[in-house]
């Protein structure tokens, strides 16, 4: 049964659709069966995987108003062998529609239920906002990575994301955890960056992911080319870094007992 993360913080320019599909790329890398799901309007993950919003017949916003099945809308990425369910700016007609439906927070969990079995990890990309749509993925998700950069204001507005986190636990998904909290954008060279590192380990203690997600001009580019980072440049410090993380996450899902043992030690 897969194991469900929503990848979120409502601070745009984090790295998290970075993170969602390079994530999901590096975990199928390691043999494990991925889906992703691109809940964000800008449809970035969609493109990130090399996959044309404009042009897909059905998304995730078809999905949530009952217009499509999972089935219909899932689309097979691959380079990176791996199921991804696209979106674009449809989505964002959800906010209001999903308000006028009942049991409206539960729609994408109800809708990922057909194919928990189907998969071993199943990874939501959030939108950048504390609407509906986040709601959406909190309650459909076992754990939640938070991505963090490292950079000035880097824990402005995460209480806000604690408190919902916290409503979701009490309303409609009492198990819902953070599975970890991950530095990204980081500069070893810069000080500032050194010492807001420290401050998100103090203040997150053992949730923090070890792997830190570094500034990297090819992590930056692989986007533009359709790409996750390990099929643009696999050499470079920003695959590693995924790569990294990938285990680190296999290992606590693991350790849970949530993912099926793979390659790739």
């Amino acid at each position: 049964m897969a194991h469900i993360i929503a990848i979120t913080n409502q601070k745009g320019g984090v790295g998290k659709t970075t993170t969602a599909v390079n994530l999901a790329a590096c975990l199928s890398a390691l043999r494990q069966g991925v889906l992703l799901v691109d809940l964000d309007p800008q449809g970035n993950a969609t493109m990130g995987c090399g996959i044309d919003k404009h042009t897909v017949s059905a998304t995730s916003y078809d999905v949530l108003m009952g217009e499509a099945t999972l089935s219909d809308a899932l689309q097979w990425v691959e380079k990176a062998q791996m199921r991804l369910l696209p979106a674009n700016g449809d989505l964002t007609a959800a906010e209001v529609n999903l308000l006028q439906i009942d049991q409206a927070p539960n729609r994408l969990r109800d809708a990922l239920a057909p194919v928990v079995w189907n998969f071993d990890v199943i990874l939501i990309d959030c939108p950048p906002s504390l609407n509906m749509l986040t709601v959406n993925a909190l309650t459909a998700a076992q754990s939640v990575i938070i991505p963090v950069q490292c950079e000035y204001y880097a824990l402005e507005g995460l209480s806000a994301l604690l408190d919902t986190i916290e409503k979701v636990r009490k309303s409609t998904n009492p198990s819902l955890r953070i599975e970890g909290v991950l530095r990204t954008m980081f500069d070893p060279r810069n000080r500032l960056a050194n010492d807001v590192s420290a401050q998100i380990a103090a203040h997150f203690g053992a949730t923090v992911f070890e792997t830190l997600i570094p500034r990297n001009v090819r992590l930056a580019e692989a986007p533009s080319y359709g790409l996750p980072i390990i099929h643009y440049d696999d050499s470079s410090r920003g695959a590693q870094s995924y790569r990294d993380l990938a285990k680190e996450v296999r290992k606590r899902l693991r350790r849970s007992g949530a993912v099926k043992n793979g390659a790739g030690e």
